[in-house]
């Protein structure tokens, strides 16, 4: 009976999820209208911070109770999911171009905070506290970054974003967010009673289960996003999304409490940075994502998993 119900909820926590980012990018489409701001940084800041509230929650929880394996699995196997399957699948919706401002500016920085993050793993066998200091520093120099150059670069929005009054665009963010987050807790609380139930490790719960759960607000954010035409949205909401689960989800969880690596979470982090690297590069080079590289990367999830679930240790 108990797993019924955590199949019912988690059912709940996905409609949740995915209206709660219908509502939550109009509202944040709209406030970039009013106030000038390209959709863009509205992506890399409040959408990107916002849909990963469920990562937060998680690694920061998982670090203070001591359970280190799902607090750096849960941002790995998210940053993975956000990449190969949120980017593909807007791709497969609606092939696009990515920003130039967005792989000219934000995804070295994303490179850099991988390759940081797998330097810091390697060395130390752990992320301590100076370590989550020094990453939330970085998290708050960059998003000072974003803010001046928009500041600077102030400009009108696309004129095919739905324009809402004030009030009902913030009503809307702060509602979309609160769906999110509920919604995103109920399907990580009940898909994770669900993985215990068959009897799977915290380290393929954090990597799978979890970090699909978590990453769902992204998902549908971004489908939705894309769907309506705004690839900048879509685009930069991962991007920003992979550098807050790293520089603020892992920051602010180490800071608090000292986190263990293993050599399972080495190796995964090795696959991030490779895929991380490879669509970078991909995007230099071709300028756009199309069908084919998006059925592409969507299969490389999926063998991703079935790797997962070969070497899954109970």
């Amino acid at each position: 009976m108990d797993l019924f119900w955590n199949i019912v909820l988690l059912l709940v926590g996905f409609v949740l999820l995915i209206k709660g980012a219908d509502f939550f990018v109009d509202g944040s489409s709209s406030v970039a209208k009013l106030l000038k701001v390209p959709s863009i940084v509205i992506g890399l800041t409040i959408v990107a911070l916002g849909t990963s509230a469920p990562e937060a929650a998680v690694s920061i929880t998982a670090s203070a109770s001591g359970s280190n394996d799902i607090a750096i699995s849960n941002v790995v196997g998210s940053n993975i999911f956000n990449l190969l399957v949120v980017v593909g699948s807007c791709a497969l919706i609606k092939p696009f171009a990515p920003d130039k401002a967005i792989i000219k500016r934000d995804y070295p920085v994303n490179i850099i905070a991988n390759v940081l993050m797998l330097g810091l793993m390697i060395l130390g066998k752990a992320l301590g506290m100076l370590d989550g200091i020094a990453l939330l520093v970085l998290m708050v120099l960059y998003l000072a970054f974003l803010v001046l150059g928009a500041v600077k670069n102030r400009k009108d929005s696309e004129d095919n974003i739905k324009t809402l009054s004030p009030i009902l665009s913030i009503i809307f963010i702060i509602g979309g967010l609160a769906a999110i987050i509920f919604g995103g807790n109920l399907v990580v609380n009940n898909a994770t009673d669900i993985a215990k139930f068959f009897g799977w490790s915290d380290t393929f719960i954090g990597l799978t289960i979890v970090a699909l759960g978590t990453s769902l607000p992204e998902l549908v954010t971004s489908c939705v996003a894309a769907r309506k035409g705004d690839s900048g949205l879509a685009m930069g909401n991962v991007i920003g999304s992979n550098i807050f689960n790293i520089m603020f989800i892992l920051g602010i969880s180490s800071a608090i409490s000292p986190i263990k690596v293993n050599d399972e979470a080495i190796i995964n982090t090795i696959i991030l940075l490779a895929v991380t690297v490879f669509i970078f590069l991909f995007c230099l080079i071709r300028k756009r994502i199309g069908r084919v590289m998006a059925l592409t990367m969507l299969l490389a999830y999926a063998g991703y998993t079935t790797y997962l679930i070969c070497t899954a240790k109970a």
